[in-house]
């Protein structure tokens, strides 16, 4: 049962909403209520499994399965936008790779007037929630309710590439996560025995006995109440019929990069211009809502084999299949305890970077998508391929373009306008187009280069730098991370301070990715976890 007020309201229970909630309610002193419009929650059969993100990438019962705007920027496609309808977020059906991105992405948080946002401050608060055995005391958390493990070498495909990858100048990194990026690593998934550690299952679940934390699944937020310039409460939907609560002391809007902007805007807050199109009338104006979004963008090149053995491809059909199926569900381990991109390369576009602007993700198989060797960016039934072969993803680690996500309407059920600006600048274009040439080059290089067959895509005709980018263009997508849509910061575009306030409006926090002023080097589900943690260590530090 909901009730009437509580101390703190928390909207969306993802990465960072999941972790407030849970650390706001635990001390017990105040009660807590987490709305989250997914229904299912961390028993959801796909969830359990790191692998069973690629089953729930366009699954409507868990994903709001969004897309952006057609636009020039990708070849006038639409591109899909997936992020978690469900108890845990986007952290409840990515694929639980772990990574912070470079300590130089939090220092120019700072650098931009984000005070307390520098590496050196958020550092405990990412170790404070992960729990692991890699690396050293001093970058790595022991005691934290994240597990990290490493990825597990399941063929003989991860050694030959990381052999490639060393001939190609790129050293063999440990630790990614544990000072320099820069180097051929095993991916770092948030898993334990090969089942998901998200927000839903190691701070929500526990957190549950504390009494005093109510979660109403199946609640959409449509509207922030205000009272002058104060949040006093939130409006949601569920069940069909709408309800009031009230906050005594705060909401936090932790929606998503997606969904944030957009609860914003519908209640009244954003750029006057946006919200009259709308017939919303202007309540609170900030020009920054819904603008700076960024994400990570690039293409997938495919290759062939020409030995047997070394990819996984036999391991995800027939028999061999049901026999993994068997060993995940004795030991929690093999092919389906493992997420996607499991093996992953930080490297340099050129010489003068200092650390890695490139990050490439590599899988020892293919997929059949509708019919063909594909993986990402097309709906349809999926299935291992019969090729034998193996697929690398490629993106610009810390790209300049930036994008806006708005309100379509005044309807709270409708998806925003998500608009993308992907390879808007030259540095971008430079970036992206050095990513494909350094994948053609270290797939060459021997040992692998001995047993690939053919390169499928984007094939040995593109060659120059015009037909790579045409090829990045018309076939990217992105890999999942947008950010920035509320960003921090002191600026004309900034929505919350550095205390995650929304500038302006007493009683209203927003944290989550949104708040993000640039995009991290790297995957965005453990930044937004620790966004999460400082967030409720901050708020409850108001609170005395």
């Amino acid at each position: 049962m909901v009730g009437d007020v509580y101390d703190y309201i928390v909207v969306g229970s993802g990465s960072s909403g999941g972790v407030i909630a849970a650390r706001l309610s635990e001390n017990g002193k105040h009660s807590v209520l987490c709305l989250e419009a997914g229904t299912k929650d961390e028993n959801y059969i796909w969830t359990r499994s790191p692998l069973g993100g690629a089953f729930m990438i366009h699954d409507p019962k868990v994903n709001w399965n969004d897309f952006s705007e057609p636009g020039e920027s990708h070849a006038g496609r639409p591109i899909h936008v997936p992020h978690g309808k469900i108890l845990g977020g986007s952290s409840a059906i990515n694929a639980t790779i772990a990574n912070r991105g470079q300590s130089s992405d939090y220092d120019h948080w700072a650098q931009l007037g984000c005070k307390g946002w520098a590496f050196d401050d958020v550092l405990g608060y990412f170790k404070a929630l992960e729990r692991t055995s890699i690396g050293s005391d001093e970058c790595r958390g022991r005691d934290g309710p994240v597990e990290i493990t490493y990825s597990s070498k399941l063929s003989s495909f991860y050694d030959l590439f990381i052999a490639s990858a060393e001939a190609a100048g790129i050293p063999y990194n440990p630790d990614y996560l544990g000072g320099r990026q820069f180097g051929v690593a095993m991916a770092q998934l948030a898993a334990r025995r090969g089942k998901r550690q998200s927000s839903a299952t190691q701070y929500l679940a526990p957190a549950r006995s504390s009494g005093n934390l109510t979660i109403a699944g199946g609640a959409l937020a449509t509207k922030l109440l205000l009272e002058g310039k104060k949040c006093v409460g939130v409006r949601f939907e569920r069940g069909g019929e709408l309800r009031d609560v009230r906050a005594a002391r705060e909401v936090i809007v932790s929606s998503g990069t997606i969904n944030s902007p957009k609860l914003l805007e519908l209640s009244g807050i954003g750029n006057p211009d946006v919200l009259r199109g709308s017939g919303i009338d202007t309540l609170h104006a900030l020009s920054g809502v819904g603008e700076n979004l960024r994400d990570h963008f690039g293409p997938t090149l495919r290759w062939t084999l020409n030995t047997r053995g070394i990819s996984l491809c036999d391991q995800g059909r027939g028999w061999k299949l049901a026999r993994e199926v068997l060993r995940y569900i004795v030991f929690g381990s093999g092919f389906i305890s493992q997420g996607l991109g499991t093996m992953r390369v930080f490297a340099r576009s050129h010489d003068g970077v200092e650390d890695a602007d490139i990050q490439m993700m590599a899988n020892p198989f293919l997929v059949d998508v509708a019919g063909g060797a594909g993986i990402s960016g097309t709906h349809g039934r999926r299935s291992m391929s019969r090729i034998d072969g193996f697929y690398m993803s490629t993106q610009v680690q810390r790209p300049e373009s930036v994008g806006s996500i708005h309100i379509r309407s005044a309807e709270p059920n409708l998806p925003p306008v998500i608009r993308y600006n992907f390879l808007a600048t030259e540095t971008d274009r430079r970036v992206a187009i050095a990513a494909v040439k350094l994948a053609r080059e270290i797939v060459a290089k021997p040992p692998l280069g001995q047993f690939v067959e053919k390169e499928l895509a984007p094939g040995q005709g593109v060659r120059s730098d015009e037909e790579i980018l045409s090829f990045v263009r018309s076939t990217g997508s992105t890999t999942y991370h947008p950010v920035g849509t509320c960003k921090m910061g002191q600026d004309t575009l900034a929505v919350v301070d550095e205390r995650l306030r929304v500038h302006g409006i007493a009683g209203l926090r927003v944290a989550d990715a949104s708040i993000m002023p640039m995009i991290v080097s790297g995957n965005t589900g453990i930044p937004a976890m620790m966004i999460g943690e400082k967030a409720a260590d901050m708020i409850l530090a108001d609170a005395n």
